[in-house]
């Protein structure tokens, strides 16, 4: 079997948009849920607003999450909901990630 027949290592299939961890870990969450408010996703991860705003708009950029902005009584919220892109990429990085772990 030459190198051109033998199967891409499975890291090829990994999205770089995720390798950050702030930014998988906001994803794993998006994909447990159907939308979050950033309070609450901030505690979780237990980061700062900077650094997840940062994140969210990295991952936004991509086109992996959606934001809504509202408000609950007088105070600004904001939330957010993976798109259907971002939850198809997940689920292939996830993939990629099993297969890599199980592979040898």
């Amino acid at each position: 079997m030459s190198a051109q027949d033998t199967p891409a290592h499975p890291r090829h299939h990994l999205d770089p948009t995720l390798g950050h961890p702030v930014r998988f870990s906001l994803m794993a969450v998006l994909a447990q849920t159907d939308e979050i408010d950033f309070a609450t996703l901030r505690d979780h991860l237990q980061v700062s607003d900077s650094v997840l705003s940062k994140q969210v708009t990295a991952l936004e950029s991509a086109g992996y999450v959606r934001v809504r902005k509202g408000f609950i009584g007088k105070r600004p919220r904001t939330w957010l909901k993976a798109t259907k892109e971002g939850e198809s990429v997940w689920q292939h990085h996830l993939a990629a990630l099993r297969q890599i772990a199980g592979e040898f």
